[in-house]
């Protein structure tokens, strides 16, 4: 059986763009799942569990990526990334 890739649009979220900390988190998070992820942006595919390759895509604020899985757990790792990515962390401001 052949399986075709999964992929969804996502918006990032953060103020700061994918810079290195969204870009560490969302590595760590893909490699926890058995699928190959990739991430794509202006004509770009790059390794989803690479922080190195996420952080070459400079992707800004509010712009669209198209996340891709292939395997045994990639709508499960999709839909996880994808809500990582929706998140507006606060980057470790309290709020105070």
């Amino acid at each position: 059986m052949e399986l075709t890739p999964l992929q969804r649009k996502v918006l990032v979220a953060n103020p700061n763009g994918l810079h290195l900390r969204p870009s560490a988190a969302f590595a760590e998070l893909a490699a926890r799942f058995e699928s190959n992820v990739s991430v794509r942006f202006n004509d770009r595919a790059v390794n989803g569990k690479s922080i190195w390759d996420l952080i070459s895509l400079a992707a800004m604020p509010g712009v669209e990526l198209i996340l891709e899985a292939d395997g045994p757990d990639a709508s499960e790792a999709l839909e996880a990334l994808a809500e990582l990515l929706a998140h507006v962390p606060s980057d470790g401001e309290s709020g105070r």
